[in-house]
């Protein structure tokens, strides 16, 4: 409806001009500045209210909310009424929680907490009676609300982004609809009215209302939900709504702290927190959300291959060297813990693993390569020796060696199941070892890729394991039936590796895979890969082809070398880490069916 509000003031102009009415034109373009419909333009009008929060202007935000309510929301069905309502909820709520980031960011605290106070003491008699405002008038006198288990949603980016794309899709889907109510305001209009504001879902947890968009958006919509923030419901022929994407991207942001090359980049088990690793051996700890913040900054002399987050507690950080060693670094006290001396003859430490119980990890240890360089450099095809050791987390003692059979062989990657009970591993000789953790033992192996094993996952289900191999094949195998193929897909080389950034001169940096290539979301039905320009998302399917791509995330301009993906609710964040030192954070809302 928007582009037909703009063609309409485009013809008016033309005709004003060509009749000489440069007075009337004046006045025209005097009115149109001052719309408050901003010509139907769902972006111009939540850009308008955010203006209204940042300035903290409660009068014309309530005023401009007013304005709409009297003209556009009076003329919906009284069932649509209580969205209305937890809409202007949400948007009062995000007023306030914007008070008190900027205050808690700036020196003027004084002036901002006013802003607070004003809020409560200005809506006292309107909201006092309410029972969802009943918590929050205590909120201008907690120290730390952020913290506070009743407020800190609010305070998280997902929250805000879900509220805005929730609004922006209520007035989208309102907008398309308004021209039948103004033309024949009949029962059957209402109808149709009912099946597009049907889809309208309201987000539980932050009582934010959201409208389910669809995967084709009407040439009214200024944005696409696979370009850009923000994302409406578009009107398919039949007259309802057309299918949906699974996900729409909220934001992307950028975390640039990093000089070179990324080789790891991993989220905590609680979503809190994120260690990225890169070549020159700097390690990041840093946290998203509320906002991005470097917590700790630790420096090695010696080369770093590895890391992982442990599991109990989540505080802590292993750190797998180039030369023979692992530490534990306590990341809120910022200082080493441990280091354990693993072996001297195999001091490349490639992978760790954590067992989810958190009084163990699993430790791969791989020899010198026989090419004597580092692991800059595509690798060569012959397998160098290794060792898969367990060690105590609390004792920090080794208390195994796992047999490796035909010979022992470089480990590249470990993961474990749910509950540490089941091992899997992929090796340079090609070959994907499970094993038994109660046991300790090999319960099975088979030769998976050509090449070496890169990356290795348990499904959702845990009964099959995803593969990503040098041969660029990602393979599901079913862990019942030893070395049977679920699914097979060849994937491109960006997705993959070895990973190359050119510059000047014919200057090529290359970089063989260390981190993890693929992830899952948290339902299990999706995973996100590598690309040259960013990740990709796609649809697990049970057919001959095992992927459906539905997303680009996009936004860098190097090679991605390892993903992660954080799932929280309906709102995932997607970590993409690139040659040139970025990593991207894209969240992620999921259209639930």
């Amino acid at each position: 409806m928007g582009s037909a509000v703009e063609r309409t003031e485009e013809h008016v102009r033309e005709y004003l001009i060509y009749r000489g009415f440069t007075s009337t034109l004046k006045h025209l373009d005097s009115d149109i500045k001052a719309d408050k419909e901003k010509g139907f333009r769902v972006d111009k009008i939540i850009d308008q209210l955010q203006q209204f929060v940042q300035n903290f202007d409660l009068f014309g935000l309530k005023e401009y909310w007013l304005y709409l309510d009297r003209r556009l929301f009076c003329r919906l069905e009284d069932v649509y009424r209580s969205t209305v309502n937890k809409l202007r909820t949400s948007l009062y709520r995000y007023y306030i929680i914007n008070t008190v980031q900027v205050t808690s960011h700036r020196e003027n605290q004084k002036g901002n907490l006013e802003k607070t106070q004003e809020f409560f003491q200005k809506q006292a008699l309107e909201l006092q009676g309410q029972a969802e405002w009943r918590d929050w008038f205590i909120l201008p006198f907690i120290p730390a609300p952020e913290q506070n288990p009743t407020f800190s949603p609010y305070f998280s980016r997902q929250w805000a982004d879900t509220f805005l794309v929730s609004l922006h899709n209520f007035l989208s889907v309102l907008f398309q609809c308004m021209h039948i109510l103004q033309l024949n305001p009949q029962l059957c209009c209402y109808k149709y009215i009912d099946s597009c504001l049907s889809q309208v879902v309201m987000y539980k947890k932050g009582e934010a209302a959201e409208v389910e968009p669809a995967a084709e958006t009407s040439s009214d919509t200024p944005e696409s939900p696979s370009s850009n923030n923000k994302s409406c419901g578009g009107e398919s022929e039949g007259g309802g709504l057309s299918a949906e994407q699974p996900f729409i991207k909220l934001s992307q942001e950028e975390y640039g702290e990093h000089h070179s090359s990324i080789m790891h980049c991993r989220v905590d088990c609680s979503g809190r927190r994120v260690a990225s690793l890169d070549v020159d051996g700097v390690i990041k700890v840093w946290s998203f959300n509320p906002i991005m913040q470097t917590k700790a900054t630790i420096m090695s002399k010696s080369p770093l291959l590895s890391l992982e987050w442990a599991t109990k507690p989540d505080r802590l950080l292993l750190l797998g060297s180039g030369v023979g060693t692992v530490r534990l670094y306590d990341t809120d006290a910022k200082k080493n813990l441990y280091e354990m001396n693993i072996d001297e003859t195999h001091p490349r430490i490639l992978s760790l693993a954590c067992s989810p119980s958190g009084s163990s990890f699993v430790c791969s240890a791989a020899a010198v390569s026989r090419s004597g360089s580092s692991d800059s450099v595509p690798r060569l095809p012959f397998p160098v020796s290794g060792q898969l050791l367990l060690w105590d987390t609390k004792t920090v003692k080794q208390q195994l060696q796992f047999s490796l059979e035909p010979e022992p062989v470089a480990i590249n990657c470990t993961a474990f199941n749910h509950n540490g009970n089941l091992l899997v591993t992929g090796a340079a000789d090609g070959v994907i070892r499970l094993f038994d953790m109660q046991r300790y033992e090999s319960a099975m192996s088979w030769r998976a890729h050509d090449g070496e094993v890169y990356s290795v996952e348990f499904s959702y289900d845990e009964n099959t394991v995803f593969s990503i191999g040098e041969d660029g094949k990602f393979i599901q195998w079913n862990i019942h039936r030893c070395g049977v193929k679920q699914s097979e897909q060849v994937l491109p080389q960006d997705a993959t590796g070895p990973f190359v950034l050119s510059g000047y001169s014919g200057y090529k940096q290359v970089q063989v895979p260390r981190g993890r290539l693929f992830a899952f979301d948290s339902e299990g039905q999706h995973v996100l890969t590598c690309s040259s320009t960013g990740g990709l998302v796609y649809r697990l399917t049970s057919g001959e082809q095992a992927l459906d791509s539905v997303l680009s995330l996009g936004g860098h301009k190097a090679p991605v070398v390892t993903v992660d993906w954080c799932s929280a609710v309906d709102c995932g964040t997607c970590l993409t880490a690139s040659m040139d030192g970025k990593i991207k954070l894209s969240t992620l809302l999921a259209q639930k069916s």
